[in-house]
């Protein structure tokens, strides 16, 4: 468990370089080369994180070979279009990045480009074949994977020099994927274990379902969105719009007249900076003031155990070890990483943090009887005030099992609890089954 606690622990901080790498590159890229081990999305460095040392039908066709996993990529789509892509840095090969190519078996490692957006130089795109069809593909141990999916269309992916791969964006109008339907899930696989789960912490679009199996214990799963749960968190957007006069229906993004993809809140403000204005001052107010009077026990999980907090006379939420947070603003909450949740060199601090966040994107720091988060919380009572993160909200409401990564604290969880992010582990790993479409 200590070992999972540190996987966890990483990824949530890779979560949060991808956001503060949010920032629009440089026009002269070309004379300023990424490092080798970087991701780019769309011209925005990522850092992925450091490497540690059938759905219960589906077999493993073939054993794999040693160092390698077997996935099974299923079309669960009505389209026979349908393209996979598995990105990310090669262990044995010193964290450069790397494609699978098209056949599912060989490793495209690409060399370093002269100039930026430049293409790749194998072919990349899985085809997945008609409705129904799986395709087996192996990978060697990865850090920061993405299995990426497109329906109708294939994706670009480019080159800068590093080299660093461009990947797909759904902030940037000019990217040439824009307009394209595609989605993706997160994976590490490592000595340790393999590591998944969906992620909604930058959109929702198609829906993915996960499988594990390991030879050393059952077949877990992560059923994903319901066939109609696209369609329902848009209507739920528009109506949370109508209900509180805030920008939720501007999270849709439609083309040739239909919608395409949901943006989280916190995405919304890679264009729109402003968008949020006020929208949880009020909540926080009401959350300052009841912690004036009343301790705010912050169960670390970790090494500083249970801290014990107030607000003091200089209106900040302070903490013995963890030091002093001021009051986070819409920005702050939507995306776990600015102002009083930027984390640092202090421990203490940021294991504090991602539970203080979480606590507020789920709006429960008012009405946890206990005080205590999260050992206090209960999920059931996730987004009940009117000020809350609504975006994640529904996208857990639409999920089969309930679970969902719809923020990046969204794996917070008492100790002993129930997950809720939908995050699949095992040490052991003998068949990670991937499904797309739904159906």
């Amino acid at each position: 468990m200590k070992a999972f606690k540190s996987f966890i622990s990483r990824r949530r901080q890779s979560y949060q370089s991808r956001k503060k790498a949010n920032a629009p590159a440089p026009a002269n890229m070309g004379s300023n080369p990424a490092p080798a081990a970087a991701q780019v999305d769309n011209g925005n460095v990522k850092r992925a994180e450091a490497p540690e040392a059938n759905a219960g039908q589906q077999k493993v066709l073939a054993q794999a070979a040693d160092g390698t996993l077997q996935l099974a990529l299923q079309n669960k789509s009505n389209s026979g279009t349908v393209y996979a892509y598995i990105t990310g840095l090669a262990l044995d090969r010193g964290n450069a990045p790397i494609f699978v190519q098209a056949d599912g078996q060989t490793i495209y490692q690409p060399s370093a480009p002269a100039t930026v957006q430049s293409p790749l130089q194998a072919d990349v795109a899985i085809p997945l074949g008609a409705p129904g069809n799986t395709v087996n593909v192996r990978i060697p141990k990865i850090a920061g994977g993405r299995i990426w999916f497109s329906i109708g269309a294939k994706l670009t992916f480019l080159l800068n020099p590093g080299p660093a791969v461009v990947e797909p964006s759904v902030t940037n109008p000019s990217d040439p994927n824009y307009n394209l339907n595609w989605t993706f899930c997160e994976f590490t696989y490592n000595d340790a274990q393999l590591f998944a789960n969906i992620s909604y912490v930058d959109f929702v679009s198609i829906p993915i379902a996960l499988s594990l199996a390991s030879s050393q214990g059952p077949t877990q799963t992560v059923p994903g969105m319901r066939p109609d749960g696209f369609q329902t968190i848009v209507a739920g957007l528009r109506a949370q719009a109508k209900a509180d006069g805030r920008p939720w229906d501007q999270l849709i993004y439609e083309a040739n007249g239909q919608p395409l993809r949901v943006l989280s809140p916190n995405n919304l403000l890679v264009g729109k900076a402003g968008a949020w204005g006020n929208y949880w001052d009020g909540y926080v107010q009401a959350v300052w003031n009841k912690f004036r009077n009343e301790d705010m026990i912050i169960n670390t999980q970790a090494a500083a155990g249970n801290l014990s907090g107030r607000v003091q006379s200089n209106n900040q939420l302070q903490f013995p070890e963890a030091g002093s947070f001021s009051q986070p603003t819409a920005a702050d909450i939507f995306s776990c990483s600015t102002g009083p949740f930027a984390t640092g060199a202090n421990a203490a601090r940021n294991a504090v943090i991602p539970r203080l966040a979480a606590a507020f994107n789920r709006s429960i720091l008012l009405n946890t009887p206990s005080n205590q988060f999260p050992n206090g919380s209960d999920p059931s009572q996730y987004y009940k005030d009117p000020t809350t993160n609504h975006y994640s909200r529904l996208v857990h409401s639409v999920q089969k099992d309930g679970r969902g990564y719809a923020f990046p604290y969204d794996d917070v969880v008492p100790d002993g609890g129930q997950d809720v992010a939908g995050t699949i582990f095992a040490g052991s790993p003998t068949l990670f089954t991937i499904a797309v479409g739904g159906q």
